[in-house]
């Protein structure tokens, strides 16, 4: 095992990227929403309702929304019926989430701090995990990876929405400048905080392309996997069921 993991370009200690990743979150938490519609021409909620489409929530189910932050996914499966657990890492994420649940009058979600390398749900306990652009922060995702399987009952699935690298030539460079040289702008304009989202882009990079997080979650033990590219990759549904 590598004594070192990315945080954007850089090579630093599991422990530091932990650290690093979480005060990245905590200084973003508030203006999170706003940056991801000033980013993605408000595209990323197509991407989201999409998502939420493939994993098909039903009632009765419980399904952990992961990395779930302000709640954009979780209150999607909740309008569906799902009984839905928001974790994460975060507090100052889950805290707006949490801002966000008491404005919409929901009240019957679940708030729970986790670290999604060592959950401290009990085995076989969901019927289904989602994660939205956030298992690229995780500091071990392989581990992220086992923990999802683990927590999930027999017949459960997997559903992951991600960055990654789109394949279509021409939209790849534009949109590799864009990134790059305006999102921190952005990041700068809108959240006062250009190096945060400078980091956010760099993570996107380092991310592994389709087919390789298609064969870490086989490893994992999933079965069935699919990858479904959105924009050529730029963003990616990946799926699998544990049988």
């Amino acid at each position: 095992m590598s004594d070192t993991v990315s945080f954007g370009y850089e090579e630093v200690t599991p422990a530091e990227k932990t650290e690093r990743v979480g005060a990245v979150f905590s200084a973003v938490a508030k203006k999170y929403d706003v940056m991801n519609d000033a980013m993605s021409a408000g595209m990323h909620r197509l991407w989201k309702d999409k998502f939420v489409r493939r994993l098909k929530p039903q009632p009765g189910e419980q399904i952990l929304d992961m990395a779930g932050g302000t709640g954009d996914i979780a209150f999607r499966m909740a309008a569906m019926g799902a009984t839905i657990t928001v974790s994460d890492i975060n507090q100052d994420m889950l805290d707006v989430g949490i801002e966000r649940a008491i404005d919409k009058g929901l009240d019957d979600l679940v708030w729970s701090r986790q670290n999604a390398e060592v959950l401290s749900f009990p085995d076989r306990f969901f019927d289904g995990y989602t994660i939205a652009f956030g298992i690229r922060n995780v500091t071990r995702i392989d581990a992220a990876l086992t923990e999802a399987y683990r927590v999930l009952k027999h017949g459960g699935r997997f559903y992951c929405l991600e960055f990654s690298t789109t394949e279509w030539p021409g939209f790849k460079e534009a949109y590799d400048y864009y990134s790059h040289n305006l999102v921190p702008r952005i990041g700068e304009a809108i959240a006062g905080d250009g190096d945060s989202y400078r980091y956010l882009i760099e993570s996107i990079r380092r991310f592994p392309p389709m087919p390789e997080f298609e064969a870490m979650i086989r490893t994992a033990g999933f079965v069935n996997t699919r990858v479904e590219p959105i924009l050529g990759g730029l963003v990616a549904i990946h799926s699998g069921w544990k049988i």
